[in-house]
């Protein structure tokens, strides 16, 4: 029958004599579709399906949450074509999908797009490092970012110049899928992985193959809300895995334990410092080559039962507060085909201890002949002519290969001993320095309002002013760490500083000016600790001799061998207030 015929005479009857019987037997038949394109019987299902993502009806979504369910950020490349050609920046939600791409509109800051990259483990190579330049110099403000997640950033590209920009990321065999919105965020990895001699694990692999796994699996895109990943090798040098919402970090298992000796991972989980969180660890252990089938099921729960209807509850921290690590890790478990091993932490052997601002200097590596040089990168700043210096030298030195660091700063690995003095003479040149200082070396800042429209104040520029200033007026004999960060959202993670800073506006004589709120007393890995609050919205001209005197303070009253963060630990905040009347010199 086609669709414009109609039933004969006969086939009518026949229907009418049909439901004339099933009306006497007290039912109606009925086929319909729901819509998981399943057929049913039922007619009361009718109508009854309510649109959900994931559960949450469509009703219920956050506003971020409706515009992704609308169109998902992956399928609007051709929009962003529309918006180069018309030399224009997006707004509403295509200003939100567009970040799928790792390009942000940061107006009012600056009436352009910020770049952010995805460097998987921080490891790029020269020739890379050489397009970066390139287009910082063609297409964007004249110098790239080095991020605190051991990534690149380009800022003030023009509309016309965003798809030129992510093409030349492609031929450089880079990209920046996913590294904005709702997505899983660049993967940092231990930058010294398969060079530190004290090393359990090299993960740089690791880091690698999870990178492609996220560019390849659809369903790793348009989370409830961001999400971090790292490997940490148990080496000597941090990489602050314990901030992020997944952590994996080698562990070695002795002899006589309650499972075979060798080499494991245990997974921390919802770190989240800007939240006042570090990531936990949740009582299991993993073979190395289930680090990533165990990273993409935790994914997959995260995606299934994360809040969409509150952005302010929508990271993974959310979810388990509410859950508890052990169903959290139960729900996870259903989606694999191996078990987890519980077992204590105390069965594990204790970790090396690890080297604050160990990155820095010339490292031999466990090659042997071999060393690494940690190249200190002010605030991450670097200048196209700088960054291109820094790609010759990994070539004539080394490999070509540079490692980033979420300290800012990078690396040059793999320079022979007769070659390292020439190459630090030549980094020089550059205008950067490869010493530990106790001060600069552990200086991290922001973008702050020269580019992000949520700062209240230049925070890399008063970083460099204030180490300037602390390197002259403190004789600092021990590695310190001090952040600036520009607002609440934390991206320098104030919170795990020795001193840490927030910027706030402060009114001076009737007028607003830069200001910071101070925290105290942070610390990371081995020295887990939150900084608290000790001193509320004071002047960045307050802030140079305020910090000072802490600083000169902590000198004079500590005990041997006494490290920043056990000395405030032991402070009330009064008593740090008090450090700050220390006379300068």
């Amino acid at each position: 029958m086609t669709q414009n015929q109609t039933f004969t005479q006969e086939q009518k009857e026949y229907l009418a004599g049909f439901f004339a019987g099933a009306g006497q037997r007290g039912f109606t038949p009925y086929l319909g579709k729901l819509s998981d394109g399943t057929y049913t019987g039922d007619s009361s299902s009718a109508g009854s399906e309510v649109e959900t993502v994931y559960g949450t009806s469509t009703e219920d979504l956050c506003k971020e949450e409706r515009w992704k369910f609308e169109k998902n950020g992956l399928d609007c490349y051709e929009d962003l074509r529309g918006y180069a050609a018309a030399d224009k920046l997006p707004e509403g939600a295509d200003m939100f999908r567009i970040k799928y791409y790792g390009l942000f509109n940061v107006s009012p800051a600056q009436e352009s797009f910020m770049l952010r990259c995805r460097i998987a483990g921080g490891v790029m190579q020269a020739h890379q490092l050489d397009g970066m330049a390139e287009m910082a110099e063609d297409w964007a403000g004249g110098y790239a970012h080095i991020t605190t997640r051991a990534n690149f950033q380009l800022r003030e590209i023009q509309p016309r110049n965003s798809v030129k920009v992510l093409e030349k990321l492609v031929d450089l065999g880079l990209t920046s899928r996913g590294a904005g919105a709702d997505n899983l965020r660049n993967i940092t990895a231990s930058p010294t992985a398969g060079l530190d001699p004290d090393e359990i694990f090299d993960v740089q692999p690791l880091a690698k193959a999870m990178h492609h796994l996220i560019l390849n699996t659809r369903e790793f895109y348009g989370l409830p809300r961001k999400f971090n990943i790292s490997f940490d090798g148990g080496g000597a040098i941090s990489v602050c895995a314990d901030t992020n919402d997944i952590a994996f970090y080698a562990v070695r298992i002795g002899e006589g334990q309650s499972v075979e000796s060798g080499v494991y991972f245990r997974v921390q989980l919802a770190g989240i410092t800007g939240h006042k969180q570090f990531a936990k660890d949740c009582g299991i252990l993993i073979e190395p080559d289930q680090c990533l089938a165990t990273a993409a099921a935790m994914i997959r729960v995260f995606v299934e039962n994360g809040d969409r209807t509150n952005r302010n509850k929508a990271r993974l921290k959310y979810l388990i507060d509410a859950w508890g690590d052990q169903k959290f890790v139960e729900e996870t478990e259903k989606k694999l085909d191996f078990d987890f091993v519980k077992m204590d932490l105390a069965e594990c052997e204790v970790r090396r201890p690890i080297r604050r601002h160990g990155h820095l200097g010339v490292h031999a590596q466990a090659q042997e002949g071999l060393n690494f040089i940690g190249v200190r990168i002010p605030v991450g700043k670097m200048l196209p002519d700088q960054m291109r210096g820094i790609a010759k030298i990994a070539r004539r030195y080394g490999t070509g290969e540079i490692r980033l660091t979420v300290w800012q700063n990078l690396l040059i690995p793999h320079v022979s001993s007769e070659d390292v003095d020439t190459a630090i003479a030549e980094i020089a040149t550059l205008g950067f320095d490869c010493d530990a200082d106790p001060i600069l070396g552990g200086l991290v800042a922001c973008t702050g309002n020269f580019g992000c429209k949520y700062a209240s104040a230049d925070t890399k520029a008063n970083a460099v002013e204030l180490g300037d200033y602390l390197k002259e007026e403190v004789d600092m004999d021990t590695p310190i760490n001090i952040h600036l960060t520009g607002c609440k959202h934390s991206c320098a993670q104030h919170y795990i500083g020795d001193i840490g800073m927030q910027s706030v506006k402060v009114k001076v004589d009737g007028e607003d000016h830069e200001g910071y709120s101070v925290v105290i007393g942070g610390g990371v890995d081995n020295e887990q600790a939150v900084a608290k609050e000790v001193f509320k919205g004071t002047a960045f001209t307050e802030i140079k001799p305020l910090v000072a005197s802490i600083l000169r303070g902590y000198l004079a009253e500590r005990e041997e061998g006494e490290t920043f963060v056990e000395f405030a630990s032991k402070k009330s905040v009064e008593e740090l207030q008090e450090l700050a009347a220390v006379p300068s010199k």
